[in-house]
């Protein structure tokens, strides 16, 4: 596991999830997302996931995996009503999978390979 990639995905992914959650709260009305949360939610988790697979250089279609695999404990905080417990335990797993993958992508001796 790498650390530092476990840290910048956690702190990137928070980030893009908390402003695109204020931004689209604040451009649309809170009945959008009674009718549309259940996609729109989703929809905006994997954006931000795209966004810190291509700012931590990680590769797109295991980083989105890892996204959809670490958003579905969430789905029981929505239906307890905590749904920002599941999207901060959401990101805490999102982190330990880019983490994984970054480990996956250093040779014994530690350092990243060339290309």
């Amino acid at each position: 596991m790498d650390l530092p990639t476990l840290w910048r995905a956690a702190l990137l992914q928070l980030a893009a999830v908390a402003l695109l959650s204020i931004a689209l709260a604040l451009a649309l009305p809170h009945s959008f997302f009674e009718d549309w949360g259940w996609i729109a939610g989703p929809a905006a988790w994997m954006l931000c996931a795209a966004f810190t697979a291509r700012i931590l250089r990680l590769p797109l279609g295991p980083t989105l995996l890892g996204a959809a695999l670490a958003g579905l404990p969430s789905i029981l905080a929505v239906v307890f009503g905590v749904h920002w417990a599941g999207a901060v335990l959401a990101v805490a797993l999102f982190a330990l999978w880019c983490a994984r993958l970054r480990a996956q992508d250093l040779p014994v001796s530690g350092r990243r390979s060339a290309g």
